[in-house]
């Protein structure tokens, strides 16, 4: 079917788009426009607007944007075509007549629906009469509440070959082998596809039936069986129950992943109604997709076993290629040997909403999983963790995103297998005359996490040095890419050269000073680069230059000191803030409390002032 830009503008004319939202969410007037706290995050004041003129809503908040029939897809969980039939219909627009072998198509999934609402009604009234005995008895041992198998659809497939062959024949037996219902096998007649299952049906999330799953009752093999693909099911595509799902997750700003459809109808009972789940196979990259336009983090919930875990990180290596700014996923551990259901029948809902409450982001996930893959009792088993998670982190389609996960695995790895040694080196460093004393300085951010640190005066001359110590250990900028990357020189040849340096790293995983200098030799801030490595006025120990035979020891104490140095002139704007705050509280209303923060805040500063002065000091470093 084509629709022309002309007929889908005349559409969108006549639809009064206030009216439409206003059925789902509560709208006020405000001026010429319409306001609404926004449905698609949770919101306190409203951002949301609604523009009836220009014909589209906007939130200033999370930054949905579009017009009814994006309304209908995103918030509705329509497809681009029944959104478009259903605003049509209001409308009173015919919509354009398709091909006719479209027509062919459309006509056969309107006959398939009728045949796989039929089987869902014969479903139900077995499951009601005397063969459904068992069923209700199965669900009964389960806890599943009359209402939940009244709103589930739950029904039973009698173990019989040819009952409901017999009972839908009258739709054609063609039309129930390709709705999945019935097995075709060459040259023997069709039979049931269930026989002796207790019966679930799947739908799209206009509630539609789709397609079933069947639990067997008793002994029999395979314990689950969903319907096969077909015009209407595709089960790489399709979630169990997003039609309940999403609507709930506007109220709740969550989606909760878990196993199976019966996780799902127990949670949901439970009262976490913002749940769904994959059908028979690990989640797909296209349920991923589709679960993050209704929220930026889902929350896999999956078992506590073996299998459970190994389905969690299929998942999370799913994700890693199609990962975006500010879309990823997250993931609670059930106790060993329990799933969603078994969880909250033995310590009730509250013990899975605390687990709800604080999940394990994806790279925590990736680093456990890889960590707990072996032994890390030899150097080749530490080299092997750090190659898969490298390994990982090469899958990232997203270049930015990868970066931040290269540099926080750098960092674990180290804290992990380093950081012993680095606190046996260290001892009793930076002691006030010695070059021993232990700094227990903090950073102290600026109260506007959206603003960068302007460095200037003084600390713009560290930052010079702390530039020519970055050329001359490129493999640190990636280290310390969080804090560069906030930075804003007051100079703007350095702050140009910052940004190369960033830049540099960003593109390649290993790099040397000279693979650095012939890069930026490209550029206008190489001669800049050049007299950073020829200065002498600051002493640090990362910008003398060390022998082609340096020990190790010296190389990490650079490497230590460059690191000390980015987190005293990056923090220092934001110290400066907060004594400058703490002193106005003092002037406005001394107390005790305001005297002492701002005394505390003071001695800080004096702290970091006389660690710059440590770090500058010349002395034998071999």
């Amino acid at each position: 079917m084509t629709l022309s830009p002309q007929w889908l503008e005349e559409l969108r004319s006549r639809t009064t788009l206030s009216t439409l939202i206003g059925r789902t969410v509560k709208v006020q007037k405000a001026g010429r426009e319409f306001k609404a706290c926004c449905p698609f995050h949770n919101e306190k004041t409203p951002s949301f607007t609604i523009n009836d003129e220009k014909g589209f809503y906007h939130c200033f908040g999370c930054g949905a944007h579009g017009d009814a029939i994006s309304w209908m897809t995103e918030q509705r969980g329509l497809g681009f075509m029944d959104a478009v039939k259903d605003l049509a219909v209001e409308a009173q627009m015919e919509v354009p007549a398709p091909d006719p072998q479209a027509a062919k198509r459309q006509e056969a999934r309107a006959t398939l629906h009728d045949v796989m609402a039929a089987a869902q009604d014969w479903f139900v009234t077995q499951f009601n009469g005397i063969e459904g005995a068992q069923a209700r008895e199965y669900l009964k041992n389960r806890g599943i509440a009359e209402n939940t198998i009244r709103e589930f659809g739950f029904g039973f497939a009698p173990n019989s070959r040819g009952k409901l062959k017999d009972a839908l024949s009258g739709h054609g037996i063609d039309l129930l082998i390709e709705g999945g219902l019935l097995i075709k096998v060459e040259d023997k007649d069709p039979y049931d596809r269930f026989r002796g299952r207790l019966m679930i049906p799947i739908r799209d999330p206009r509630g539609r039936v789709i397609a079933f799953g069947g639990r067997i009752l008793g002994d029999g093999e395979p314990k689950y069986l969903n319907s096969p693909d077909t015009p209407l099911f595709d089960k790489g595509r399709t979630l169990y129950n997003l039609d309940k799902a999403s609507p709930a997750s506007r109220q709740t700003g969550r989606i909760l992943v878990v196993e199976g459809y019966m996780d799902a109808i127990a949670l949901a009972q439970a009262g976490f109604e913002d749940v769904v789940a994959p059908l028979g196979t690990a989640l797909t990259e296209h349920q991923i997709e589709r679960i993050w336009k209704m929220v930026e983090a889902p929350i896999l919930c999956f078992d506590g076993d073996n299998a459970g875990q190994k389905a969690a990180m299929r998942a999370a290596l799913r994700a890693l290629p199609i990962l975006r700014p500010s879309h990823s996923l997250n993931f609670i551990s059930l106790p060993t040997g329990q799933d969603p259901d078994d969880l909250i029948r033995s310590d009730g809902p509250q013990a899975f909403a605390a687990l709800i409450a604080k999940p394990q982001m994806l790279g925590d996930k990736i680093w456990q999983v890889e960590y707990e893959a072996e032994p890390l009792n030899s150097p080749e088993a530490k080299a092997g963790l750090k190659k898969r998670v490298s390994d990982h982190i090469s899958d990232i389609g997203n270049q930015d995103i990868a970066q931040h996960y290269r540099q926080d695995f750098q960092e674990r790895y180290q804290a992990t297998f380093f950081a012993r040694r680095d606190n046996q080196q260290q001892g009793q460093r930076f002691q006030p005359g010695n070059r021993n004393f232990k700094s227990k300085f903090v950073s102290y951010r600026p109260t506007d996490d959206t603003k960068s640190f302007l460095i200037e005066g003084y600390d713009l001359q560290i930052a010079k040095g702390i530039l020519g110590g970055l050329i001359r250990h490129p493999s640190q900028i990636s280290k310390h890419f969080e804090e560069l990357s906030i930075a804003k020189l007051a100079d703007s040849q350095l702050q140009l050269l910052l940004s190369e340096l960033i830049d540099c790293a960003m593109g390649k995983e290993t790099l040397d000073m000279q693979a650095l200098l012939t890069i930026l030799e490209q550029t206008d801030c190489y001669n800049v680069a050049k007299g950073l490595l020829r200065a002498d006025a600051l002493n640090f120990t990362f910008n003398r230059k060390l022998p082609e035979d340096a020990s190790s020891d010296l190389i990490e104490r650079a490497h230590q000191d460059l690191a000390e140095a980015i987190k005293v002139v990056t923090a220092r704007p934001g110290l400066e803030a907060a004594l400058a705050e703490a002193t106005r509280r003092v002037q406005d209303d001394l107390t005790e409390e305001s005297y002492a923060e701002q005394q505390r805040l003071r001695e800080a500063k004096q702290e970091f002032h006389e660690r710059l002065v440590e770090l500058t000091q010349l002395d034998d470093i071999a």
